[in-house]
């Protein structure tokens, strides 16, 4: 721990490094030296500088004071300023001449948010034995400080960092291997992350990961992205793309790891040895692309392949190509039944009939006849 004054300027202001000339190299014969004579040239050897013995103004030996101290101590300093002046809670303004932490601001000239989060900081440290307790510090009173590498372990730079949000931030921070306060900076300035995302592929990249890996523990989130998506055309365009080559992928992927057809009337049989070769042959070539690149063709492709051997594979066997048009005309059935199931007469009365509803409904009739008479015939 160091003791020292606490400065009264921040260090920033008082820091000033002058130059040091370079020195000079060993003196060779024959070189002219301006203004001077032989016997002037030095002999290789630097002369040492003569000691600065002027008189120093106050002003000058209170800023290197003030430098020394912060450079010592770093945050610690101020917050000692704060701790020795700021009053805490509870005591009453006549119990003591220490004022209130806004109070304090308006006379630094900063906001009382920023004097709190020294006074906090102190706080803490004071709680672990680290530094005196606010009540046994008056005004003007110097204090052994802590060294300025573990300020950093009590100091919130921002008020978002004591908030729960903030806590959040942080442990998420420190669970990527990184500093929180790279964190907390992104989350006060959204505006530099749209920026950031706007402009570069790579922050964009990371904020989908992170997006995505969110979706699954906030249901809100999940929600609105949905909504946005289905406002936005190309988005639904896109995402029914996706869904589609999805389906297609997957309907591959069961042929070639269950060795099972599905028929486009919907059965399910198994897979002829040379399906599923080509199946797998399709399905090594998706799994090989990279995350960027685009599966929609290679899923196509695979698709298209996949189902001219399962036509192939129905049509070579007389039994399963009698199966597969009874279970299609079978669907065609239902599916015509239900439609007509749904037909009501209820409003009859409002004459919202025509006369083209009835034709259509009396050439329906004479179809579903033709039909039974045909099957009746191929029955009998």
């Amino acid at each position: 721990m160091t003791s020292a004054t606490a400065p009264t300027e921040s260090a920033a202001d008082v820091a000033s490094e002058e130059t040091v000339p370079a020195q000079a190299g060993p003196a060779e014969d024959n070189i002219w030296v301006p203004g001077g004579t032989p016997e002037d040239v030095s002999d290789g050897v630097p002369e040492e500088e003569p000691q600065d013995t002027a008189p120093v103004s106050d002003l000058v030996a209170e800023d290197a004071r003030a430098f020394g101290v912060y450079a010592r101590t770093g945050g610690w300093a101020f917050a000692l300023m704060v701790a020795r002046s700021v009053r805490p809670g509870g005591q009453a303004v006549g119990e003591t001449p220490k004022i209130s932490a806004r109070r304090f601001s308006e006379l630094a000239g900063c906001s009382a948010e920023r004097v709190m989060r020294y006074y906090k900081a102190w706080d803490k440290a004071a709680d672990d034995g680290l530094v005196p307790h606010f009540e046994a510090l008056t005004p003007g009173q110097d204090v052994e400080l802590p060294d300025s590498d573990v300020w950093l372990t009590y100091y919130a730079s921002r008020s978002i960092a004591v908030s729960p949000r903030g806590h959040a931030i942080s442990a998420a921070a420190e669970a990527e291997g990184i500093r929180p306060t790279k964190a907390l900076e992104v989350a006060e300035n959204p505006t530099a992350l749209r920026a950031a995302i706007l402009a570069d592929p790579g922050t964009a990249e990371a904020a989908r990961k992170a997006l995505m890996d969110r979706l699954e523990e906030d249901p809100a989130l999940r929600t609105e992205l949905v909504r946005d998506i289905v406002r936005t055309d190309d988005l639904k365009k896109a995402v029914a793309a996706e869904a589609k080559a999805g389906d297609r992928v997957e309907y591959v992927r069961q042929i070639a790891e269950n060795g099972q057809i599905k028929t486009a009337a919907g059965q399910k049989i198994e897979a002829p040895r040379e399906l599923r070769e080509e199946a797998e042959r399709h399905l090594s070539l998706i799994d090989e692309l990279d995350d960027d690149e685009e599966a929609g063709e290679w899923a196509r492709e695979a698709y298209d392949s996949v189902r001219e051997l399962v036509t192939k594979a129905v049509e070579s066997d007389p039994d399963l190509r009698v199966k597969e048009r009874r279970a299609k005309f079978y669907n065609s059935l239902q599916k015509a039944t239900k439609v007509f199931e749904e037909l009501t007469l209820d409003d009859a009365e409002d004459d919202v009939y025509e006369d083209d509803m009835l034709k259509r409904l009396e050439d329906l009739q004479q179809a579903i006849a033709s039909c039974i008479s045909a099957i009746q015939a191929k029955v009998q």
